[in-house]
């Protein structure tokens, strides 16, 4: 197993359910030393979530929170405050997204821990941010969502309001973090200042809205929902077909021609109201219908096959069942096996992106709860008595 690029860098996560989590695998994935700091008792709660336990785990929870080391610290007792104080200082980055302003109450605050270490870079992702006359609340995805617009512009014209399924706000909060930590180190290499990162879940849905505002900056119109339909251009969606949906990108003129031609729809090309991109994006629902009468009446793989022919960008709407299936994402090792100490052998998601030197992976199996305590305080120069002594005071477990 190759070191990775982020070998040498320690990052101590203190975070609860997605956005912290999920920050601080990518940066695992990546070969940094990440301590998961967990309560006594239940530890995160997501270990406790989802439909699927293997070993007794969540499969949720293990399947976030790979290649990272479990301790618990009772940060509500002075022994736990200090041992999470030493963890800093030895640390490069923390990152925790509990409800504002818990941490600075615990004396674990950014001032704080500066304090033991001016080089930390300190993360926290919250629902609203730090300023603001939101900046005290709490916040989830769901909240974020709404609060953001996302789910104002999402589903299908007329009908009521729905989230994006997958959590955007958290997973985004997570990768914009994530990435702030990586441009802190590299001006921490410059300057030798650690900073502070403020990551707000509902900045980070609405950062997501690039064509979004782009139409409401110039003309002060809200986004309204469209379905699979493309904001600005046409035709960019799904469409029913005999046997299944396909999405089809056929927006530049070639490949807009090039379509027309390939589904035996030559006559619009020249029609009026699909002239140019602007006006298919303006008719777009017209054209939609007339798309889809075509495309009901042969099955998904016939269309694909005539379309790909000419080089028309389009793709099959996969259930997860046929997507980890598929070669391509075969190819891509998208899907790892891990052995768990509890599950034994088990599949995990793997990591997007792809480096030639120095490749992420999937480093080790999600902690137990509190697995590596002893490990972790050895690291830091506790002896096996003064681990003993910690824990018959309440402060570790």
């Amino acid at each position: 197993m190759n070191e990775g690029a982020l070998a040498g860098i320690r990052v101590i996560e203190v975070c609860q359910n997605l956005s912290g989590p999920y920050c601080c695998t990518l940066l695992a994935d990546m070969g940094a030393d990440v301590i998961k700091v967990e309560p006594p008792g239940i530890g995160d709660h997501s270990r406790h979530i989802g439909r699927h336990f293997v070993g007794g785990e969540s499969h949720a929870f293990m399947n976030l929170n790979r290649s990272k080391r479990s301790i618990v610290i009772d940060l509500k007792s002075e022994g736990g405050k200090a041992i999470l104080k030493e963890l800093a200082a030895g640390a490069d980055a923390l990152v925790e997204n509990n409800r504002p302003g818990v941490l600075e109450r615990m004396g674990l605050g950014y001032e704080d821990l500066k304090q033991v270490n001016p080089r930390l870079i300190y993360a926290t992702i919250s629902g609203y941010g730090r300023t603001g006359p939101m900046s005290d609340r709490g916040g989830y995805d769901l909240m974020s969502q709404g609060f953001s617009s996302l789910m104002s512009f999402t589903g299908e014209p007329g009908r009521p309001p729905v989230k994006i399924p997958v959590p955007i706000c958290d997973l985004n909060g997570g990768m914009y973090t994530a990435f702030s930590i990586l441009s802190a180190l590299l001006y921490r290499g410059r300057t030798g200042k650690g900073q502070r990162i403020d990551t707000s879940l509902t900045d980070a849905g609405l950062g997501y809205t690039v064509w979004h505002s782009s139409q409401f900056f110039p003309s002060g119109e809200a986004p309204y929902p469209k379905g699979s339909a493309h904001e600005i251009s046409a035709p960019y969606q799904a469409f029913k077909c005999a046997d299944g949906y396909l999405v089809v990108g056929g927006v530049s003129q070639p490949n807009w021609e090039r379509m027309c031609r390939a589904i035996g729809l030559e006559d619009l090309i020249t029609r009026e109201d699909y002239r140019t991109p602007r006006d298919r994006g303006a008719n777009y629902l017209a054209l939609a219908e007339e798309l889809e009468a075509v495309f009901e009446k042969e099955a998904r793989d016939v269309w694909l096959e005539r379309l790909e022919a000419v080089h028309v960008p389009c793709g099959p709407i996969h259930e997860m069942t046929e997507t980890f299936a598929h070669p391509q994402i075969q190819a891509r090792e998208m899907a790892v096996e891990i052995d768990h100490p509890k599950a034994g052998r088990m599949k995990v998601l793997s990591i997007p992106p792809k480096l030639s030197e120095s490749p992420p992976q999937v480093r080790r199996p999600a902690p137990l709860l509190g697995q590596h305590t002893d490990e972790i305080l050895q690291e830091f120069g506790k002896s096996g008595e003064e681990i003993q002594r910690l824990r018959d005071a309440g402060g570790v477990a």
